[in-house]
């Protein structure tokens, strides 16, 4: 795996140390509020769980199963829920927590659905931000690292199901998708 990948973009320890960070700003900001952290599957699992062993307040984890990549490397374009919430959201203040934003059309979609759903408020912190292949206007609250227009794996993100494991963010290089 780790000679699929073209470079590193941020180590383990990069990682770790701006999931501490961003959590104590959500600690600040969410201090009296009790959110959700909403965790899409399947990216957001090692960055959501950094995140929630540096917070001190209470906060409820759930998760949704939403795609629009469907196996490729661009987004289809087409929003599917797979897995729903288990809890209510009404009257809540919810934060998606994402391994990162590209086009933004799904974190569009699920955010105009918890609104609709009732929630008291609706912020994304994403680990990785690709402002390049924006296609949705939004702008992440919380935003670990802006990263070039490159297919990045690794800490969650995959390609094809696979990589997820690697503990760092990195470049896949072009050969491993272009076959």
């Amino acid at each position: 795996m780790h000679n699929d990948i073209k470079e590193i973009l941020f180590t383990t320890e990069q990682i770790e140390a701006k999931a501490a960070e961003l959590a104590k700003q959500l600690e600040i900001d969410y201090a009296d509020k009790k959110p959700i952290l909403l965790g899409l599957l399947k990216g957001s699992i090692p960055f959501i769980g950094d995140l929630m062993k540096h917070m001190n307040i209470p906060v409820q984890i759930e998760f949704m199963d939403v795609s629009s990549y469907h196996g490729g490397t661009t987004s289809s374009g087409q929003v599917k829920i797979l897995k729903d919430l288990d809890t209510s959201v009404e009257n809540r203040h919810i934060i998606i927590v994402e391994d990162i934003v590209d086009t933004g059309f799904t974190l569009d979609k699920v955010i105009a659905l918890l609104k609709h759903r009732g929630a008291a408020s609706v912020e994304v912190v994403t680990m990785l931000d690709k402002p390049e292949g924006r296609v949705v206007v939004m702008e992440p609250k919380y935003i670990g690292f802006n990263i070039p227009k490159a297919f990045v794996v690794g800490y969650g993100l995959d390609y094809d199901e696979y990589y997820r494991n690697l503990p760092y963010v990195g470049i896949l290089k072009e050969e491993v998708y272009m076959n």
